[in-house]
């Protein structure tokens, strides 16, 4: 999980502060040193800690923060502030275009994830801004370049310009051609990476840079690369000039020292981030929820935005509605566990409640070896064995188990545990009802 042992150790930091009715400044320094410490253990540039303890200790050793009855809530406000305007302060857009197509040029170096985080970029303005994107096959190096873009491509319903091991600058050309006669208001122009920053690599770019001139250069850097990934991003935009970063595979990053190295170094923001294997795990990077998730805040909005992103809105109405009147399905019971799959890892919600120690709960009641057993159970069930829970006797029971690959008990627990949740559900909406009548339901909930 990105930013874990940041985390950990910022929250010990802070921890000893609250611990004291009122600080002094040498309680202050002390938590610097040690807040000094986790930084550069998080791999950040050494230049941006010192930069950034220097900040933060003149602003914690003011009068206003010595003096506050909460001195050590103080502190972390102005970490959290910080730690913002270190990574950019706000989220920034993708550029525009005043007539289509907006042209983006991915570029990045090998294995930072370039090909399938551009598919996954181009999916995401598809699903989110219902752009009509064209993906387009200019890394005619690399083998099987072309073909892993159209096996994303196809997965995300995009169209996908190729036109084999040619010229890069005009397959471009005619890629921009080809958009403007089918409607395409993106193009994502899938530029070839090298092992390391080289010159050829990067008069090929230019060229390509000169002969369609983008609207905005992305570079691709995998985060687990730490330093690395800033190295290569300074080493980009001195050549070839960037306008923005996309941050690869930050599940995989417990340091996270890139994504608050990058925008204090290159002075370019990043704009998403890749979070997990899945084809829509991308999301755009917000500096400040960034901030609360690394000071162990959570992420209220994001969690909310996923949760928008997955559940269906007619599904949620025809369920309450099934809810009100007790006819709920073991088929709908799968079906909310597929939209909650849809939000992510269980970790990585977790990671977004503020105020809940995501790493104690790990496993203790989101098991996902449970939910896999679940789901085997319910589809080994006929259609209507889901609809009709009551007709499973013991002998459909045993079936089931075998066609699963669970026990008895297994399918028992499940049922019974659907049964509780259908007596929860008629209090819930009797609840509403009463409510209701006198003047107003359970907030924030759909019962």
């Amino acid at each position: 999980m990105a930013f874990e042992g940041l985390t950990e150790k910022l929250s010990a930091a802070f921890k000893k502060l609250r611990g004291k009715g009122k600080l002094s400044a040498s309680d202050v320094k002390e938590a610097m040193r040690e807040i000094r410490m986790a930084l550069l253990e998080a791999d950040v540039n050494y230049k941006v800690v010192k930069e950034f303890t220097a900040k933060v200790t003149e602003r914690c050793v003011g009068t206003q923060v010595l003096e506050s009855l909460t001195p050590a809530q103080m502190i972390v406000k102005i970490i959290n502030e910080e730690l913002t305007l270190l990574m950019g302060g706000g989220n920034s857009k993708l550029a525009v275009a005043s007539s289509p197509p907006v042209i983006i040029m991915s570029v990045g170096l090998q294995g930072s994830g370039k090909t399938t985080n551009t598919a996954k970029l181009a999916g995401l303005m598809k699903k989110q801004q219902k752009k009509r994107p064209l993906l387009v096959a200019c890394d005619v190096y690399r083998p099987a370049a072309i073909k892993q873009l159209q096996v994303v491509g196809a997965q995300l319903d995009i169209p996908v310009f190729e036109m084999g091991q040619g010229d890069p600058v005009e397959i471009a050309r005619q890629a921009l051609v080809h958009a403007s006669q089918h409607g395409n208001d993106m193009v994502f122009l899938d530029t070839a990476g090298r092992m390391h920053v080289d010159e050829k690599l990067m008069e090929e770019l230019k060229e390509l840079k000169a002969a369609v001139n983008p609207h905005e250069i992305m570079l691709f850097v995998d985060a687990m690369t730490g330093q690395d990934a800033v190295n290569a991003a300074k080493a980009f935009d001195d050549a070839l000039g960037i306008d923005s970063v996309l941050l690869t595979k930050l599940d995989g990053d417990a340091r996270g020292g890139a994504a608050l190295s990058i925008k204090a170094v290159t002075g370019k923001p990043i704009k998403f981030i890749g979070t997990g294997e899945k084809l829509d795990a991308i999301e755009p990077f917000h500096p400040d929820r960034m901030a609360s998730r690394i000071l162990g805040m959570g992420d209220v909005l994001t969690l909310i935005e996923k949760a928008e992103r997955a559940f269906d809105e007619k599904k949620a109405a025809e369920l309450q509605e099934k809810m009100r009147s007790s006819k709920l399905t073991l088929t709908d019971f799968y079906e909310q566990m597929k939209q909650l799959r849809d939000m992510g890892s269980m970790d990585e919600m977790l990671s977004m409640v503020p105020g809940l120690d995501a790493k104690a709960l790990k496993g203790a009641s989101l098991d996902q070896k449970a939910l896999d057993r679940t789901e085997a159970i319910i589809l080994s069930m006929t259609p209507r064995e889901r609809d009709n829970p009551s007709i499973l006797n013991h002998s459909r029971r045993r079936r089931i188990a075998a066609g699963s690959g669970t026990k008895v008990e297994d399918v028992n627990r499940l049922i019974k545990q659907f049964d509780a949740m259908q007596v929860m559900s008629k209090r819930m909406m009797n609840m509403k009802g009463k409510g209701r009548r006198k003047g107003g339901g359970i907030p924030g909930l759909p019962f």
